[in-house]
Formats: C-alpha cells, sequence, structure tokens
C-alpha cells in the first residue's frame, strides 16, 4: 500500500480514494505535534519516510472500512494482526515478527503503556478520529523514547484546517445472514483562527457481535451462528486547542478519554476455558505539546502527559456468565494504574551539513492492584455464598520510573546522500514492587537496569523521485512487571532478576514513482534477537509451575513489496507482498515455535472510477498458515493454522461533494479458517455508512 506523499504538486488532481493513502493537494489534518519520526521527507518527494517507515491514512481506514487498528494495519506491509487465543482473547499486532511488547503504541506522540503487563488489546482503539497511523518497521528513532526494539505505532489524530469544520458518519454491519450486528457513530467540529485552533470528537461503537462462517462445525464449546461473547463496546472523545503566535510556533492541549468493555470468545475445541469478562477497560490522557523554533536554525519540543488506565476483569464459574462461584479461579480482578511524565527534545543546525537532535524522556509508572474473591482468606469456600465477595485483598502497588537520554545527528554528505547516527542510555528505576500471595503480603527485590542503543542510517536520493536506504538499529526492551513478578494465580514463579531481550535489525530498501498515481517500493530486512523473553515450564517447590525466563536466541528475516500503477486515469491496481522467516531457539522448551505470524501475507487491490462519483474497491486479502499453540495442563504443543484467501468489495458513492454513500462486504465466500487454534474467524459480513461534512 501506498504512504502519504508531501510534494503537493505531485499529487495535485490525485482522488483522495487511493487505497495506497495518497492525499491530494492542500493543507493537512494532520495534528503535527503528535507525529514521532517516522514522516516522509518533508525537502522532497518520498514514499516512504527516509528509514522505511509506512504510513495508512484516513482516506485509506475510511475506503476499507477499517474501524479498528488491527484490522488498519492489515494495509501496511511487514506488518499483521492476529487474534491471541487462549482466555484474553485480544487482537494483536507484529511489525516484521515484533510483538505488542517489543512494538511500542502511542497516540499523538504519547506512549500507551499499561504499567503491569503491556498487554494491549488493539481491537479497542478506533481509527474513526486517526488521521494517520505511523509505523516505524525495525528502525525507530532513540529521540521517540525507550524501548522500539523491534519498530514503533503512532495513531496521530485530527486537527481542523478551515475557519469552520464537522464531519459525522453512521455505520452499521450485518452478519453473512443479514443479522444487524451494530453501528458506528463519529462526530467532529472544529474551528481554525488566526491564531489559535480548537476541535472536539468522539466516536462510540456498539456491537452485539459477529457471525461465523456458515460452514462451520458446532462443537460442545460453541453451536454456530453469532459468535457467544463477541460482544464489545468501545467510546472515545478527544478534545484539543492550539495555540499559534506565528508560522513556525505551537502549543497545545489535548484531552482523550476512551472507554470499553468487552467480552471473549471461549475456545473452540478444547474444555480448559475460563469465563472472562472485561466490564472496564478505559484509558485517559491528558497532555501538552509545544514547537518552538530558535532563530532560523534551531528549535525546542516539549510534551508532558499524565494518563490513567482502569481495567476491570471478571472470572465467572460458568459459560453462560452469571455466577460467581467458590473456585479458586472465580474472582474480580481490578487494575488502577496512573503514568506520568514527559519529553524534551532540542535540534539545531551545525556547520551548514550537521544537524544536531537530543531528547530526555521520562515516565513514571504506578500499578495498584487486588481481587475480590468468592472464596475466604485462606482460598476455601467455607463460609462463603456464592455471587458474594467472600474476601477482598489488600491493595497491592507497583511503582516505575524509567528514563531516557538519546542523541541523533544527520549528515549531508551531499546534496542527496544524508548519513545519520543515534544512540541512546536507557535506564530503569524500580521502587516498590508488592504482591499478596498465600494470605500474605509478599515484597520482591528490587532491580535496576539499563541499556544502551545505537543506530545508523544512510540515505541517497539519486532521483528526485527515488531513494536507496539502509539502516541498522540495536534496541533493548526492559521485560515488564508481568514477567518480573506476577504468579498467575499460583501457576507461576517470580524472576526479579529477568535480564531486557536486544535485537540488531538491518534493513535495505528502494522506492521510485514512475509516473503519478504509480510507484514501487521494495524492502529487506533481517533481525537478530538475543536473550528473547519467554515463559518456560519448570518444577519448583514439587510443583509444575512457568517462569519468563531469558531463553534463547533467533533471528528475523524477510521481504516487503509494494507496487501501485495507474492503468489508466479512472483504474488503479497493485498491492503489496510479506514474506518472513523466524528462526527462535529455546532448549527449555519442547518443540518450540514462533507463533501468530504467517510466512507469506499480502492484498491485490483495484480502484475503479466507472463514473466521476463512483469508487469501487475490491481486493484480495491472503495469508499462508502460520504456527499456533495449543496448552492443556502445563503442557504445550505446536501446530499449523489459519492460511486463508478472502474477497472483499467496497463501494462509494459521492452524492454530493459533502455527502458520500459506502457500502461494501468482507470474506465475500464466507470462508472458514482458524488463524489462532480454536479460534475460528470471522465469516461473510456486509456494512453500509453515510459521510456528511461541512
Amino acid at each position: 500500500m501506498k504512504i502519504r506523499s508531501t510534494r503537493s504538486v505531485l499529487l495535485a488532481g490525485i482522488a483522495a480514494f487511493l487505497p495506497a493513502g495518497i492525499a491530494v493537494a492542500g493543507e493537512s489534518d494532520v495534528y503535527d505535534l503528535g507525529q514521532i519520526h517516522v514522516t516522509a521527507d518533508k525537502e522532497r518527494w518520498s514514499i516512504f519516510d527516509r528509514f522505511g517507515g509506512t504510513v495508512v491514512t484516513d482516506e485509506q481506514t475510511q475506503l476499507h472500512a477499517k474501524e479498528t487498528l488491527d484490522r488498519a494495519v492489515d494495509l501496511a506491509p511487514g506488518v499483521v494482526s492476529n487474534n491471541s487465543g487462549g482466555t484474553r482473547n485480544e487482537q494483536l499486532i507484529f511489525v516484521h515478527g515484533f510483538d505488542r511488547f517489543q512494538v511500542p503504541l502511542s497516540i499523538d506522540g504519547v506512549r500507551v503503556y499499561l504499567p503491569a503487563d503491556n498487554r494491549l488489546d488493539f481491537g479497542r482503539f478506533l481509527t474513526g478520529d486517526i488521521a494517520e497511523i505511523q509505523i516505524a518497521k525495525g528502525y525507530a528513532s532513540v529521540l521517540d523514547g525507550p524501548g522500539a526494539m523491534g519498530g514503533a505505532i503512532n495513531l496521530v489524530t485530527r486537527k481542523p484546517t478551515r475557519s469552520y469544520e464537522g464531519e459525522m458518519r453512521v455505520g452499521t454491519e450485518f452478519g453473512n445472514d443479514g443479522t444487524y450486528d451494530g453501528v458506528k457513530t463519529y462526530l467532529r467540529a472544529g474551528t481554525k483562527q488566526e491564531a489559535y485552533w480548537a476541535q472536539i470528537s468522539g466516536t462510540f461503537n456498539r456491537m452485539a457481535g459477529w457471525e461465523l462462517p456458515q460452514s462451520y462445525n458446532p462443537t460442545a464449546y460453541e453451536n454456530g451462528g453469532r459468535r457467544d461473547h463477541s460482544d464489545t463496546r468501545d467510546w472515545n472523545v478527544n478534545a484539543k486547542v492550539g495555540f499559534t503566535p506565528n508560522a513556525t510556533d505551537e502549543y497545545s492541549i489535548a484531552y482523550t478519554k476512551q472507554e470499553g468493555e468487552k467480552n471473549a470468545p471461549y475456545n473452540t475445541l478444547v474444555s480448559t476455558n475460563r469465563y472472562w469478562s472485561w466490564p472496564e477497560w478505559n484509558v485517559q490522557n491528558l497532555a501538552f505539546n509545544s514547537t518552538t523554533a530558535i532563530g532560523d536554525k534551531s528549535y525546542v519540543k516539549t510534551r508532558l502527559f499524565y494518563t490513567t488506565f482502569d481495567n476491570t476483569l471478571d472470572s465467572w464459574g460458568d459459560a453462560a456468565q452469571t455466577r460467581h462461584t467458590n473456585a479458586g479461579y472465580v474472582f474480580t480482578s481490578y487494575y488502577r494504574d496512573w503514568s506520568a511524565g514527559g519529553s524534551v527534545e532540542a535540534g539545531t543546525e551545525l556547520f551548514g551539513r550537521d544537524t544536531l537532535k537530543g531528547a530526555l524522556h521520562y515516565r513514571r509508572d504506578n500499578h495498584t492492584e487486588w481481587n475480590a474473591n468468592y472464596t475466604n482468606a485462606s482460598g476455601t469456600s467455607a463460609g462463603c455464598t456464592v455471587n458474594v465477595v467472600c474476601f477482598t485483598e489488600p491493595k497491592q502497588t507497583t511503582l516505575e520510573d524509567t528514563w531516557s537520554l538519546a542523541l541523533e545527528n544527520t549528515y549531508r554528505l551531499t546534496p542527496s546522500v544524508d548519513l545519520v547516527q543515534g544512540i541512546s542510555y536507557d535506564w530503569r528505576k524500580l521502587w516498590q514492587s508488592e504482591d499478596f500471595t498465600s494470605g500474605a503480603y509478599v515484597h520482591y527485590p528490587l532491580r535496576d537496569k539499563t541499556a544502551f542503543n545505537w543506530q545508523m542510517a544512510a540515505i541517497w536520493r539519486y532521483a528526485e523521485d527515488a531513494k536507496i536506504y539502509a539502516n541498522v538499529s540495536d534496541r533493548t526492551r526492559f521485560p515488564t512487571l508481568f514477567e518480573r513478578f506476577s504468579s498467575r494465580f499460583g501457576g507461576a514463579v517470580s524472576n526479579p532478576g529477568l535480564e531486557p531481550e536486544r535485537a540488531i535489525n538491518y534493513k535495505l530498501g528502494w522506492t521510485k514513482a514512475y509516473a503519478p498515481k504509480s510507484q514501487v517500493s521494495v524492502e529487506a530486512y533481517y533481525a537478530s534477537v538475543q536473550d528473547m523473553i519467554q515463559s518456560v515450564p519448570i518444577v519448583y517447590s514439587g510443583s509444575s509451575v512457568t517462569q519468563y525466563q531469558n531463553v534463547g536466541d533467533g533471528w528475523y528475516a524477510g521481504v516487503d513489496l509494494a507496487v501501485d500503477h495507474a492503468l489508466r486515469s479512472d483504474l488503479i491496481v497493485g498491492g503489496n507482498l510479506s514474506l518472513i522467516e523466524r528462526k527462535v531457539t529455546a532448549p527449555y522448551i519442547p518443540g518450540f515455535q514462533a507463533t501468530d505470524v504467517p510466512e507469506l501475507k499480502g492484498l491485490v487491490y483495484a480502484s475503479w472510477n466507472p463514473i466521476p462519483t463512483v469508487t469501487l474497491t475490491p481486493n484480495v486479502e491472503f495469508a499462508s498458515a502460520r504456527w499456533t499453540s495449543r496448552t492443556v495442563g502445563t503442557t504445550t504443543t505446536y501446530l499449523r493454522s489459519g492460511g486463508y484467501g478472502l474477497a472483499n468489495v467496497s463501494a462509494e458513492y459521492r452524492i454530493h461533494s459533502n455527502l458520500t454513500l459506502a457500502a461494501g462486504a468482507r470474506n465475500i465466500f464466507d470462508q472458514y479458517y482458524m488463524p489462532s487454534d480454536g479460534f475460528p474467524a470471522r465469516g461473510r459480513s456486509f456494512f453500509a455508512s453515510l459521510k456528511a461534512t461541512f
């Protein structure tokens, strides 16, 4: 898929419907202060940013009806989403094979980090208010903060571009037999004046669930039709104001609140399900962003934030989720977390050839948790009543600071060749770590860690519309609190001394635009991973449990290819292809395989205007089988699952310049496939939406 261009003269007249995400000429609605260092080259036209990152635009996500982040990133080469399976059944994203722990997520440059375990469910993040999704693959600038071992994802919201403007979208979804599944709405209003701007927007999704393919064979744990416990509800609101005293400086305050509740469908193949639901999955963020020019050659950017995360997990005693029984694994778990911090970045031009930048990042994470148990303090049912809390744990708190100091220099070797060098030093200070297990408080040993990172890149723009780039990036990722300390309800033991894992990413890429609306890009990469963190089965005090350990090393290698070609002025065809191979050595885990990522993944599309007001966009998404895992008791086995080829279509009819009707279908042939063992994917579905602007 294509990437947003910055040279409007080359893009004049290109329609915004392009599935590659190219924008038409005109002022951008991207909230610039929310961007990270994954942007197109602002000096020359380019298809990718100078380090090979990808940008998925609002035009793309609307055209293909990608209302959630996990769906939207599938439009980018080298990026794949998958269901996690298991009890949590969350939506995951992998960038060049790296997972959610190794590829941090930000919203407007502010890291979305869950202090306990960072187990983000990417299906909770809605794209209605997102102007662009920035994806750094392998090489993520050290200026953007710690932990980007395999890349980074940043969701950049929108801001107004006219004196008064607004937008409304309303959409519905239907199952393979016409069953009404839910409604999705988006509202936005804003103003841009000479010295300030302001905007408020909101998204609301309420889904009753989704339908399995009609060829699905019912089991004892799922009878088919609408997938049991697939209902969700999500809404968010985003309000921000900006002050622009001159052409170079900007100061803004942004407030975002997102609330969600969800269920998690059960495994359809095994009887080891735990019956979990999330009545709360809420994130709230307040941020200040600024950029100030100092003379003609220097600048300072600042960012301050305060984020809260409230999460409630209900573990039920029956599949219908009606009874909290007295079994040991039935409980209500509460997380009440907050993070606060900020960053400052400064840069200046030196000697006419060098641009030197530095950044300091700080984040404090506070995690507080407790369980309301339906057993007594000793873990038995004596004296307890079904559906009545019998014992509430005392609160347990963990407090940790993370710092990062980074420097990056760009040297202009020639007018067409840039050399970039970056280094950073990260450190983590653990102040407090508590747990409550077996009826007593546990105070874990306090261990601090440090890490040094470095990266280099070379970019050769051998023509105004073409370039070759090469880079290498050596980055680390500190383990989460969950990986170091969680007892997993008695099934695991802690490892306070768990070391960071590290990856060295190498990339070589080429991009070229050979005509308006036509371009090609290819990228090859190799990543060497050391001290990989995995959950290992061990025997501890005579019991079979697990422990997170630095189990071994591995490597990831692959190729990304993207092509878009204008056959005629009214017909564009193209697509992308991603190949990846992953090998991991984990001697303590029998038969271990790297799971969830197919070796082959791609998209082929056409975009046709039979008449000026109508756009038809059929596409085919495909992927090979992938490794998945099945755990019964303490035994995990690995098997192949999940190859597919899905036909989809969308259509847009521009009724008026400010009114558009869209409709389409996904998985047209209602194909049955199962990317994760025991978790079949959605069958055929239909959607329709109406968009109005003023």
